[in-house]
């Protein structure tokens, strides 16, 4: 359990340079302060493997800080508009988020202004780590074929829906595995219903043919041709059925 600073409490100064990354300003500050408040959020939960300022945090990228908040009593996660982002406001990603999740893809979003997304908390950890500490374990391949399973799914039904979400080919930090071995795929903000969708293709890259797990990965599940794998991805593109889908599911035995 990390430090828990109430909204009040954020007036010290490395906190209120964490809400106003990395460029502070007090009237930035006292904007944001006000949209969290208007969020109902009313605290924040420094803990997390990141760090900024020296303190932890969930999450940081080119565009957002993720920490860990409170919104009346249950927890959240509280994704901040970086001062230096390359966008305005984050509502281009809350419009993908909430797309994803009529699907039941990604964590759930639960409200947003200019500066702030909350989510639903997802206590877990990025698929990288996830696989490298069930291989410890007697039941590493079957654990690892429900997973992988449940990210293809998710994946081709965000195909299905037109929305790209644009990072999967390079996902060490877009997919996380919380409690139940439940997949979450994260950070919609390069998402896009307007190019041509290639996240079943983008995943398989990541997973089976050019990622620092793919070897890890086909020696769990055994068998993988890279060779029946490309053939089956060509067939995809040029069909993208629910039988090319199936065929790709085959060549990689899930």
């Amino acid at each position: 359990m990390g430090k828990i600073v109430p909204l009040d409490g954020l007036m010290e100064e490395e906190h209120a340079k964490l809400v106003c990354y990395p460029r502070y300003s007090s009237e930035e500050f006292d904007r944001r302060l006000k949209e969290m408040r208007s969020l109902r959020i009313r605290s924040i939960e420094f803990a997390g493997k990141s760090e900024i300022f020296g303190l932890p945090v969930q999450g940081k990228g080119c565009v957002s800080v993720v920490v860990q908040a409170y919104r009346n009593q249950d927890k959240v996660a509280l994704k901040i508009r970086r001062t230096d982002a390359d966008r305005p406001r984050m509502m281009h990603e809350a419009q993908m988020l909430r797309l994803a999740n009529s699907m039941n893809v990604a964590p759930r979003l639960i409200d947003f202004t200019e500066n702030f997304l909350v989510m639903e908390f997802v206590d877990g950890v990025l698929l990288r780590e996830w696989i490298k500490e069930i291989n410890q374990t007697g039941a590493a391949a079957d654990r690892v074929r429900t997973v992988l399973r449940d990210v293809m799914d998710q994946c081709w039904r965000l195909d299905e829906l037109g929305l790209d979400h644009g990072e999967l080919s390079r996902a060490s930090k877009h997919i996380m595995i919380g409690g139940h071995d439940k997949a979450y795929i994260l950070d919609f903000e390069s998402a896009s219903v307007k190019r041509r969708v290639s996240n079943v293709t983008s995943i398989c890259q990541y997973l089976f043919l050019r990622s620092e797990i793919a070897e890890t990965v086909k020696n769990n599940l055994k068998q993988i041709e890279e060779e029946d794998l490309l053939d089956s991805l060509r067939a995809f593109k040029r069909c993208r059925s629910r039988i090319a889908f199936d065929e790709t599911l085959k060549a990689v035995r899930l």
